[in-house]
């Protein structure tokens, strides 16, 4: 199904509630992502300029269906160490609007080729690691301990903690008002979550998670009224600037320092912001992708492009840094968004709610928040998804656990490159020629092609497969002989299987497969 063709406002029944849930989601991350770095209160509303600017610019120019932006928690250590060496956050606002400007062009240069050659173990390890560390993060916010911020992806904290060691504070520093909260609120999104629910009209409209919210306000009012000791305040609510006057909040918006143009340290910045950026993003398309119920690919040149030109914009307008997320992007696609209309109404949200009725927000507690992320986790991680990788085989399995434990380890880059180098690893045991024979002749009124694979085929020819597939002519018949292949990677024989029963249809292509095996989905990715 492809993003081009389809109406925006034909499904805003799904994708309005839809954003609304990634707005929630995204609310708590765009300020906590903020104050771990740029570590200055003041400079907050510089997450939410970033989760504007990732919904409405990017969502507007992206080709990603279901595809989320925002300031990534990935890009932390990176923002904090280059504001700390350029000497200002304006001189840092310049190195983000050269870092757009080079992802833009990497675009024109169609590095976003790149996205076709992540394995699939590593992808889902990826996915299913993203899920177990949202789970370890936020059960400290659950409990009511919120030392760190919310969104942190990285086993190693910055107050010196790791991930498992917070569990430990978490119980011991535990807030009975907010476990009370968090029991509601996780009982609330799984009568949600029943099929009989699902069937009231109210509730096909508007979501669990805004019940959840407003119900942490209620019964955290009704503390104060009743039982304040357990009552939650300060840093364990949403804490968004709050102006008193149209001035001062245009105030919270900043300029780039244009005098620090002949600073080199500003190009090493943004290269390296680019990088790092342009990397996650295209993590979290391929990801996102395999999630999507429908299979639609997103064109990652297009992808990069638009990423460039949100990072310029937000550069230019005080915001930090923003890639393509999988958290908020899961969350989109786990609350039944259809098209990137979602995306945008989530940036809508964000950008009129700060507006409009900031006070009301910071009367939301974290701990609401924090359950809403919680549900998110268990549905990237489910129990059933790891027996699924296992029945496909150690040279799937080893990549897809290695990738998760070390993703919970370290980081999302660092775990990826290990997965990546245990993937490598299996795909060069085995010995491989080239992928496909290619050949097209005329038929009567129908042009036939036939592509012929090898007798080795591994994810390595991912990318040059999936390419001659979209390249198909329209109202063709397609013939893919497998007879000669001794073995076809799983991400192969999942393009060809996403192709045949999505794309193909879509474009009147006839598939004949010979010898090709089907297979099946695991665990919804």
């Amino acid at each position: 199904m492809s993003t081009k063709k389809l109406n925006l406002f034909a499904h805003l029944k799904n994708d309005l509630p839809s954003g609304l849930v990634v707005y929630l989601v995204a609310l708590p991350l765009c300020l906590g992502v903020a104050l771990a770095s740029t570590g200055r209160a003041d400079l907050l509303f510089s997450g939410i300029i970033a989760g504007v600017v990732g919904g409405i610019a990017i969502g507007l120019l992206s080709g990603s269906a279901l595809g989320v932006s925002g300031p990534a928690a990935g890009l932390v250590v990176i923002v904090l160490t280059a504001i700390e060496t350029l000497g200002s956050f304006e001189a840092f606002l310049l190195a983000v609007f050269f870092a757009g400007l080079i992802q833009l062009i990497a675009g024109f240069l169609k590095a976003g080729i790149i996205g076709y050659y992540f394995p699939s173990s590593v992808i889902k390890g990826m996915l299913t690691a993203i899920g177990i560390t949202l789970i370890l993060k936020e059960i400290p916010h659950a409990f009511g301990y919120d030392e760190d911020f919310m969104g942190d992806e990285s086993f190693f904290q910055k107050d010196g903690h790791n991930t498992f060691s917070e569990l430990y504070y978490a119980v011991r520093y535990s807030s009975a008002g907010a476990i009370v909260i968090s029991v509601v609120s996780l009982a609330l999104l799984i009568l949600f979550d029943r099929p009989f629910m699902k069937k009231i009209q109210l509730f096909k409209f508007l979501p669990g998670a805004l019940f959840v919210v407003l119900i942490g306000i209620l019964l955290n009012s009704l503390f104060g009224g009743i039982v304040p000791d357990l009552q939650m305040t300060g840093k364990h609510l949403v804490q968004l600037p709050v102006a008193t006057n149209i001035s001062e909040f245009f105030s919270f918006f900043k300029s780039p320092d244009f005098t620090a143009i002949n600073n080199p340290d500003v190009y090493i910045v943004a290269v390296t912001l680019a990088i790092v950026a342009s990397l996650e993003t295209l993590l979290s398309v391929e990801a996102t992708d395999k999630l999507d119920p429908l299979k639609r690919n997103t064109p990652t040149n297009r992808e990069l492009k638009a990423q460039g030109v949100g990072n310029m914009v937000s550069g230019l307008l005080g915001g930090l840094p923003v890639t393509q997320v999988i958290v908020r992007s899961s969350a989109n696609i786990n609350s039944g968004g259809k098209t990137k209309m979602s995306t945008i109404i989530h940036g809508a949200i964000l950008l009129l709610s700060a507006l409009l009725i900031p006070r009301y927000l910071n009367l939301i507690p974290l701990a609401s928040l924090a359950v809403i992320l919680l549900m998110v986790g268990y549905k990237l991680a489910k129990p059933s998804l790891f027996k699924g990788m296992y029945a496909l085989g150690w040279d799937q399995f080893i990549p897809f656990i290695v990738t998760v434990l070390a993703i919970l380890g370290t980081d999302l880059l660092k775990g990826i490159g290990i997965g990546m180098v245990v993937a490598i690893y299996f795909i060069l045991r085995k010995n491989y020629k080239n992928s496909y024979h290619y050949k097209t002749e005329k038929k009567q009124e129908r042009e036939t092609v036939t592509i012929t694979l090898s007798e080795e085929v591994t994810f390595l020819n991912k990318g040059s497969i999936q390419l001659t597939l979209s390249h198909a002519p329209d109202n063709s018949e397609l013939i893919i002989d497998g007879r000669m292949s001794r073995n076809i990677d799983y991400d192969v024989l999942e393009i060809i299987q996403d192709f045949k029963n999505f794309t193909a249809p879509e474009k009147n292509i006839k598939v004949l497969t010979l010898n090709i095996p089907e297979i099946v989905s695991v665990g919804g990715h």
